[in-house]
C-alpha cells in the first residue's frame, strides 16, 4: 500500500457516526439511495453489527477521518443464492475521484473470495456516471436496467444492475465462511494487499 492510499480496515460500531455523516446527504439530496429517511446513528450501528456477523464492512481512513466505506450483504433469500452477494460503496464527497472506492472494493472482493463467495451484484441508480465508472473499473459488467424501479423526489428512476465474478468460474463451492470465522491473518492480508 502506498502512502497516498487510504488505510483500510474492518468497520466497527464506533464508525456509525462517520458512516452516517457520509450517507446522510446521499439520502437527503440524491436518488442514488432509494432510502427516503436518513438512518439514525443507532440504526447505522445496528446495520454494521448485523452485517459483520457474516459479511465484511470496510472503511477507508485518511487524515484522521473516515473517507468512505463498502460492504457486502445477502443477495437473495433462497439457499442456492448463498454464494452471491450484493455490494455497496459510498465515498465522502471530498474524497471522491481519489481511488478510495476502488481500494475499498478490491479489498472487499479479496475477503469475499476468501470466504468462498462466487459473484457480486451492484445496483446503480441511473444516470450516475461516476458510480458506473467505479464499478466498471473494478470488473463489473452491466447485466441490465430495471426501468422506473424506484420513485423519489417526484420522479421515477431506473436502476442498472451490474455483476462481477469473485471466485474462479466453475469452481465447486464450499460453504461460505462467516466473517468472524475467517482467519484474522486472511483479513489482514486482504486489507494490505
Amino acid at each position: 500500500m502506498s502512502s497516498s492510499e487510504p488505510h483500510l480496515r474492518l468497520a466497527s460500531a464506533a464508525d456509525a457516526v462517520a458512516i452516517a455523516e457520509i450517507y446522510a446527504p446521499i439520502v437527503e439530496s440524491t436518488a442514488i439511495s432509494f432510502e427516503v429517511a436518513v438512518p439514525t446513528v443507532d440504526e447505522m450501528r445496528m446495520r454494521i453489527e448485523k452485517t459483520l456477523a457474516t459479511y465484511p464492512w470496510l472503511v477507508a481512513d485518511g487524515d484522521g477521518a473516515v473517507l468512505g466505506y463498502a460492504y457486502a450483504g445477502r443477495w437473495r433469500e433462497r439457499a442456492a443464492y448463498r454464494w452471491s452477494v450484493e455490494v455497496t460503496a459510498y465515498v465522502a464527497e471530498t474524497s471522491r475521484g481519489q481511488g478510495v472506492g476502488g481500494a475499498l472494493y478490491r479489498a472487499l472482493f479479496r475477503i469475499l473470495e476468501a470466504q468462498g463467495f462466487h459473484r457480486a451484484f451492484a445496483g446503480i441508480t441511473l444516470p450516475n456516471d461516476p458510480s458506473v465508472a467505479l464499478h466498471e473499473s473494478v470488473g463489473f459488467t452491466v447485466v441490465g436496467v430495471f426501468r422506473d424501479a424506484g420513485h423519489k423526489f417526484a420522479s421515477w428512476h431506473d436502476v442498472g444492475w451490474y455483476e462481477r465474478p469473485i471466485g474462479a468460474d466453475g469452481a465447486v463451492p464450499h460453504e461460505p465462511i462467516p466473517l468472524p470465522e475467517l482467519a484474522a491473518s486472511v483479513v489482514t492480508a486482504a486489507l494490505q494487499a
